[in-house]
């Protein structure tokens, strides 16, 4: 059965092995309580690099048990990323966490050609899971976050990180709608240029396990009436599983719309390492912590 609340990757979690967590640089509470938490509910391990003076002193404050994790010492903060990254490339952790560095540096630290972890020509990319409570199931959805104007090589990637991830949740033939402001075929639109030819390819199995059509409005890909109404009865109308947004700021209204005015829960990582890269930031919620945590294990190889 495919999951379609984010509540059931926990549950889901607890019948496999856990996954390790490497924290790049985990000298705050936030990163802290996030892995203390996920560790509580039984879906991960943890390893912290950073200063273990630090460490130890915000497990004190927060009354959390610091035995619980593995700890390596390492106080610079680019070092404590690259080091984290060598854990994984070395197979000791299945997941990169960011912790009190910058989002730059942590980045930097993936990206890295020689300490890095990512594969010659792979794609970073970014993946958010939206639990909206007036839609029937989970929404996946990028690139809300790395890629500000994805050319077609990339929105490629995505579609393919999407349905990755759609099929970690269960979802056995994801249903992919390439988005535009339009369901209707304008060539002077690159949005639904790139989505023809996206859809085409899937057609031709060029893009394989899944159902892949576009140009559609959003209102076509996620309501049923509405893309009866307009004529488009193709199986992904009115049920798409997954959204791929033309560029980063369509897909970031939708992603803080949902968020912000919706209260829509959300997991989200960072996609195309060789591991799943959670960034998580001090505003999000316990539970958004929780679920990105949740969906980086699910992922995880």
């Amino acid at each position: 059965m495919p999951i379609t609340k984010l509540d059931q990757m926990i549950e889901h979690l607890k019948s496999r092995p856990a996954k390790r967590v490497v924290a790049a640089f985990a000298n705050d509470s936030h990163t802290i309580g996030a892995l203390a938490g996920a560790m509580d509910a039984g879906i991960v391990e943890a390893t912290l690099v950073g200063d273990q003076d630090v460490i130890n002193g915000v497990c004190q404050q927060e009354g959390i048990d610091v035995r619980r994790f593995a700890i390596v010492h390492e106080p610079n903060e680019m070092a404590a990323v690259y080091k984290a990254a060598e854990l994984v490339n070395t197979g000791v952790g299945q997941i990169i966490m960011k912790g009190l560095c910058s989002t730059d540096k942590y980045m930097r630290g993936l990206l890295d050609k020689e300490k890095g972890l990512m594969d010659p020509g792979a794609i970073l990319s970014h993946v958010s899971v939206i639990e909206n409570p007036r839609y029937h199931k989970l929404i996946i959805c990028g690139d809300v976050a790395v890629l500000p104007a994805p050319e077609l090589k990339e929105k490629i990637a995505i579609v393919n990180y999407m349905i990755a991830v759609a099929k970690a949740l269960g979802i056995t033939t994801p249903k992919v709608a390439i988005i535009a402001a339009t369901e209707q075929m304008s060539y002077k639109m690159p949005a639904c240029v790139d989505a023809a030819i996206i859809s085409k390819m899937a057609e031709r199995g060029q893009i394989k396990g899944a159902l892949v059509d576009g140009p559609q409005a959003v209102d076509v890909a996620v309501d049923r009436e509405s893309a009866e109404t307009k004529g488009v009865t193709n199986p992904v109308a009115g049920d798409a599983d997954c959204l791929l947004f033309p560029d980063i700021e369509a897909a970031n209204v939708f992603y803080k719309t949902n968020t912000k005015l919706a209260g829509c829960e959300l997991a989200a990582m960072v996609v195309g390492a060789r591991c799943p890269a959670i960034l998580s930031s001090r505003g999000d919620s316990t539970k958004t912590k929780l679920y990105s945590i949740a969906l980086a294990a699910l992922t995880a190889k």
